[in-house]
This record gives structure tokens, C-alpha cells and sequence, in this order.
């Protein structure tokens, strides 16, 4: 390896560290803080001479933009983005402080380890070589820093879209989190997971309606029972099966690297051979719906007149009509639902000269490794880019230990990413970004 890389490598993983010594916690609500670290970024960009700009969506809430200029700036421009905010994270649970992003059996750890400042740190340390190096793209790369992912994104990516579309001009694809990361499969195979399609977001208030009155007496109209049963209702519903292509193509793809039988009316049996990935792959085998809050009563002697719960409704593309209807019907007419956040389903296709190049810069460097699509059950920012024809994928590579549970690291305790993945994903990322 190049002394050019191993110096990539290492600033790969000090970039980590400094920016999750940056608290850049989103609590929802509105109530979030990316100025520090909207600002490390514009600055470790300024010295290389990397000019980019803060765009503020309200106070603190800020998202930074700058625009490569590529060999041929009359090719369609690519957009290579991140998210700067992070979840709340309790010290007390941790068995390290959340935010001192220390080094401890071999990765760093801290809130943000994994969602998503480890790829943040990737994309700097890839342009600031080019920078120093003189090298300059193929095309147009606009790197964006978005704020507020973790809430919806109102304050960063679909602030962006709708009042700042200019940033994006001529730009026609984008990379981004939650995809490129390896899987083991039961016979020791990796598979690389890039994230072609992702479910929509329905999030929904349910409201019980009922007679207010003394806890001491009896009351056929109580609010909290109405609610509990509907709440028991959906909880015990099994959604069926949906497959869309992206989950079915993943599925071939196990089914031969495994050698296991592939029914396309059943693919339940083969998550069984892709580890702890089953438990978010899963959920993309069908719709879901998970209540989330409760809030009712405020007196113990005292039957409100209301209730309600928040539900987490997540659907295929293709089926949100499914999920709103199955919803109601397993509720009842009594239970009225409420539109709390609203997002798209996405699917693109997993081919094209931008996937080559994603399957290549892997086999590159995992030569046994098997580049695959697939389905997130949550969503990333490429949603509000999609709708300024920005066709998205997730694409933050990291090879990773067979034995660690990777999905249970976001938004976990003890987030942790390791540094041989970050080393790893790095320079998979520059071989990408070089190459398209």
C-alpha cells in the first residue's frame, strides 16, 4: 500500500474521533444543534481549499454544500452526502463516555461511530487527498452535510431541496449511508449490502374517544380500553409477505451463495443464513406497524375522556395503500388515525455504470466478497434528493467482523465502528469516487 493511502487511512479514523467529540445531538422537535460541527467541516475543508458554504435553516440548524468541479463539468454531477446530527445518547448506559470517541478493542467508540460520522470522516479524508494531491474528478462531486436526518430531515435535506435546489444542479445520482457494509452468511461468505430501496414512513397518532368519569365505577366507554385493545389488535396482526424486487434479487443472491433452496413464495427460510442482519432484513419482507408512545390519564382515580398511542408505520414500495387500509381495518372505525411524519418509499434498479463501479472498487479489495442490493427498513436523505431526480443509493463501505451485530450499533449503546472497516471503507470509497 501507497504511503499516500496509509495516510488516508489514518486520517479516516482522526476525523472520526474529532467530530464525535462534537455533540451534535438531535432531540427532535425541532430542538437540535449543528453549528460546531457544520463548522469543523466547512474548516477542515478550508484547508485544503475547499470553498463551502453553511446554509441555515433555522438557528443551529445548519447543512454545508461545496461543489468539486470535475474534468467535465457537462457530465451529469454526483452527490456525495452525509448527516451531521446524531441521537441522544445516555452516559449512564454507556461503558464509555458517548462522546470521547475512545479507541478500545480495536474501534472507535461513540455516539455516531456508526450513523453516520464514520462515513463524514471518509468523504473529507478522500477530498482533502485530492486536494493536496491536485487530483481532480471525473465530474462534478457536490458534497453535502445535511443537518437533521434523525428527525425527518425538515431542517436539513428537505430544507435543502425545496428552498436551495440550485446547490444541486446538473447532478443526476447520489451515495450515502447505511449501504457497501459486509454481512456473513452461515458458510463464512460475505455478502456486501448496498442499500438500493427503502421503506416509507407513516407515522401515525391513534385517539380513543370515550366517557370520562370516577375510577371507582363501572364504565363501558373507557378511552384506555378502547385503545388497549386496538394497540393488542396490531400488535398480534401477522402482515403478509411482500416481495419487491430489490428483496428478491437479494434473496437469489444468498440462495446460491448458500446453496439453499430459493422459494419465491416463501423467503423466510433463507434469513436464517445472514446472521444478525435478519433482524432489519426481515422487517423488509413485509410491512410493519409498531406502537411506539403512549400517553393517557392524568389522575389515578380519574377515567380520561381520551387516549392515544404513536404508531411506527413503515411500508414496501408499492404498498403504503396496504398499510393505511390493513391499518384501519385492524383498529376499527372507533380509533381515528392521524398523519404524524409522512416520507416515500424508494427503489431503484441495481445496475448501471455507477453500480459497476460500486461492485468493482469492493472486489478490489475483497476479492471473495459478493456485492448485493437490498432494502432498509428505515430511510436515509436520498428520499428528498429523489425528488429532484436524484437517483440515490447507500454506499458507505466498511468490512466488518463476522461476530459483531451490526444493525444493533445504530442508535445503540456502545456504538462502536471498527478501524480495520474504516480503513477498509476508505480507500473503497476513493477507488469509487476515482473512478465514476
Amino acid at each position: 500500500m501507497s504511503i499516500e493511502r496509509i495516510a488516508l487511512e489514518k486520517e479516516a479514523v482522526r476525523i472520526t474521533q474529532e467530530l464525535i467529540r462534537i455533540p451534535s445531538v438531535n432531540f427532535g422537535d425541532g430542538k437540535g444543534d449543528e453549528k460546531a460541527i457544520a463548522e469543523y467541516v466547512v474548516n477542515s475543508l478550508a484547508e485544503v481549499g475547499i470553498d463551502s458554504k453553511i446554509y441555515e435553516s433555522a438557528p443551529n440548524r445548519c447543512n454545508v454544500i461545496a461543489r468539486i468541479q470535475g474534468e467535465n463539468s457537462e457530465l451529469p454531477g454526483l452527490v456525495v452526502h452525509g448527516h451531521l446530527d446524531v441521537v441522544p445518547a445516555n452516559a449512564d448506559d454507556w461503558s464509555v463516555d458517548p462522546f470521547a470517541a475512545v479507541i478500545k478493542d480495536g474501534a472507535i467508540w461513540g455516539r455516531g461511530a456508526v450513523d453516520m460520522k464514520n462515513m463524514d470522516a471518509m468523504i473529507l479524508s478522500v477530498v482533502r487527498n485530492w486536494a493536496r494531491s491536485g487530483y481532480k474528478p471525473k465530474r462534478d462531486i457536490v458534497l453535502a452535510f445535511f443537518a437533521d436526518e434523525e428527525a425527518g430531515s425538515q431542517y436539513g435535506s428537505r430544507f435543502m431541496s425545496a428552498n436551495h435546489p440550485e446547490v444541486f444542479a446538473g447532478c443526476s445520482e447520489a451515495i450515502s449511508e447505511v449501504g457497501g457494509f459486509s454481512v456473513h452468511l452461515s458458510n463464512g461468505k460475505r455478502l456486501y449490502l448496498i442499500e438500493a430501496a427503502q421503506k416509507g414512513i407513516h407515522w401515525m397518532k391513534l385517539t380513543a374517544t370515550g366517557q370520562a368519569g370516577h375510577g371507582s365505577m363501572i364504565n363501558e366507554e373507557n378511552a384506555i380500553t378502547k385503545l388497549s385493545q386496538a394497540l393488542s389488535n396490531l400488535g398480534s396482526y401477522q402482515w403478509p409477505q411482500r416481495y419487491t424486487k430489490t428483496v428478491k434479487e437479494l434473496f437469489r443472491h444468498v440462495a446460491t451463495a448458500t446453496g439453499k433452496n430459493y422459494d419465491e413464495k416463501d423467503l423466510r427460510p433463507l434469513l436464517g443464513e445472514i446472521g444478525s442482519a435478519a433482524r432489519m432484513i426481515g422487517a423488509t419482507l413485509q410491512n410493519t406497524a409498531n406502537p411506539t408512545q403512549l400517553d393517557a390519564g392524568y389522575k389515578a382515580n380519574v377515567i380520561p375522556g381520551q387516549a392515544s398511542a404513536v404508531v411506527d408505520g413503515r411500508f414496501l414500495p408499492g404498498f403504503e395503500n396496504e398499510l393505511n387500509e390493513t391499518m384501519q381495518e385492524i383498529v376499527g372505525p372507533d380509533i381515528k388515525i392521524e398523519t404524524i411524519t409522512h416520507d416515500i418509499a424508494l427503489e431503484v434498479d441495481f445496475e448501471g455504470a455507477l453500480v459497476d463501479q460500486m461492485c468493482k472498487a469492493i472486489k478490489a479489495h475483497d476479492p471473495e466478497g459478493i456485492p448485493v442490493p437490498y432494502t432498509m427498513s428505515g430511510g436515509t436523505d436520498n428520499k428528498a434528493l429523489s425528488e429532484l431526480g436524484i437517483k440515490g443509493y447507500g454506499f458507505s463501505p466498511l468490512r466488518l467482523p463476522a461476530d459483531l451485530d451490526f444493525m444493533a450499533l445504530f442508535h445503540g449503546v456502545d456504538e462502536r465502528v471498527p478501524i480495520s472497516g474504516i480503513e477498509f471503507g476508505v480507500n473503497v470509497l476513493a477507488d469509487f469516487l476515482e473512478s465514476v
